[in-house]
């Protein structure tokens, strides 16, 4: 798994590469909460991600509870449809905004 950051205007775009699984999801977490500060504007750019497991879930949920208790935002772009539909029968889709690519991810966090 790889990870990058870029800025994007005032948003931080996280850009995931690889599965998220039991042993990525914490280096993911690792790397992601440094970058979420008091009113943060994040997009964690998904569509490079094939597959993320329960652990993975447990990290979205996790950096979401992180982000929203600073009064900052997250949109998750690119969601594979098997992470997206896995997401939606779990209740974890109503946690976060979604957005198919980048453009309207940036939109949605206007």
């Amino acid at each position: 798994m790889e990870i990058e950051a870029r800025t994007v205007e005032d948003i931080t775009v996280i850009e995931i590469s690889g599965d998220i699984d039991g042993s990525t999801a914490p280096q993911a977490q690792a790397k992601i909460l440094p970058l979420a500060g008091p009113g943060c504007k994040i997009i964690l750019e998904m569509s490079k991600v094939p597959y993320m497991s329960s652990a993975g879930l447990r990290m979205l949920l996790s950096t979401y509870r992180q982000i929203a208790g600073q009064k900052g935002s997250i949109v998750l772009v690119g969601l594979s449809e098997e992470i997206q539909d896995t997401m939606s029968v779990t209740g974890f889709l109503k946690f976060f905004k979604t957005a198919p690519t980048l453009e309207p991810g940036i939109a949605a966090l206007g």
